[in-house]
């Protein structure tokens, strides 16, 4: 079982300070007197040595014989640190950028690919950053890559193409919630790129074309069967009415004559030619 699981994150703080009245002993209090004379006597040298400045967005944890001095971190301001008792550590509170380097992976459908991302966080509680691991942004950092190659390994390559948003969501909540103990907070997961092989990208592009091609066919036959429809309306108007007839004639002559051409081909209907035979035979 996980140590860091039995008890929540309050108790396990405080498990990791000592008090200071029982936890240095009498011994301990003996050196921090002496501690304390040392400064008085070659007061004010000393006290430059002992004044720290803590700055905004730094927060010292102090250690005083091997034992955190008190349940907060000291800062930002002036610390007084004790000679030869006393040691500290400065803790970052600032926004941490990381970049996740490129992961291979195998997606849920058998595909390999590489995916890179960044990872925001800070953190917010600095005795825990320092007492619960030994390099918090190196084991966030580490944790990071195991969690991104482990949600990504449960997803299809559509899926991790279209849902990056959900997929990036996931991962901070998940990798916020095993931070926690070491006083992180992720405030943000990106997936930056999605790198495939050549060949499935060539497999891809291939599906894409075919699909395109296979919608303008459905569109085109679709402009055809409206088109005929038309032209079938059409047909049957004219047919009612002869004269109609003649006057589409009369159009087309007028659209070819718009244009320079040398030739002009009119089509004359047969019953006005036979019209004009009769006519010139009774004459």
């Amino acid at each position: 079982m996980d140590p860091w699981r039995e008890t929540p994150k309050k108790i396990n703080t405080k498990h990791l300070i000592a008090d200071r009245r029982e936890g240095i002993g009498v011994c301990g209090w003996i050196l921090v007197s002496l501690s304390f004379l040392f400064v008085l006597i070659t007061f004010p040298v000393s006290i430059w040595a002992c004044m720290k400045v803590i700055r905004e967005y730094e927060r010292a944890v102090v250690f005083r014989l091997g034992r955190i001095l008190s349940k907060e971190a000291k800062g930002p301001g002036m610390v007084l640190i004790l000679p030869c008792t006393d040691t500290f550590i400065k803790v970052d509170l600032r926004m941490v950028t990381c970049k996740i380097p490129p992961q291979e992976i195998l997606t849920k459908d058998a595909v390999t690919a590489q995916v890179d991302g960044v990872v925001c966080y800070r953190i917010r509680s600095a005795i825990s950053a320092v007492a619960n691991v030994s390099d918090v942004h190196s084991a966030t950092l580490l944790l990071a890559q195991t969690t991104l190659r482990n949600i990504l390994g449960t997803q299809s390559l559509a899926q991790l193409v279209a849902g990056r948003e959900e997929i990036a969501h996931s991962i901070q909540a998940m990798l916020d919630s095993a931070t926690e103990q070491w006083g992180v907070k992720v405030a943000r997961v990106e997936i930056k790129d999605v790198r495939i092989p050549v060949a499935m990208q060539r497999a891809m592009a291939a599906e894409a074309q075919a699909a395109q091609e296979t919608r303008a066919k459905v569109v085109a036959a679709e402009g055809e069967r409206n088109a005929s429809r038309a032209l079938k309306e059409a047909s049957m108007v004219l047919a009612e009415s002869p004269a109609g007839l003649h006057l589409r004639y009369l159009q087309t002559l007028t659209t070819v004559a718009a244009g320079n051409n040398s030739t002009i081909v009119f089509p004359l209907p047969i019953m006005m030619l036979g019209n004009l035979g009769q006519k010139s035979k009774g004459g």
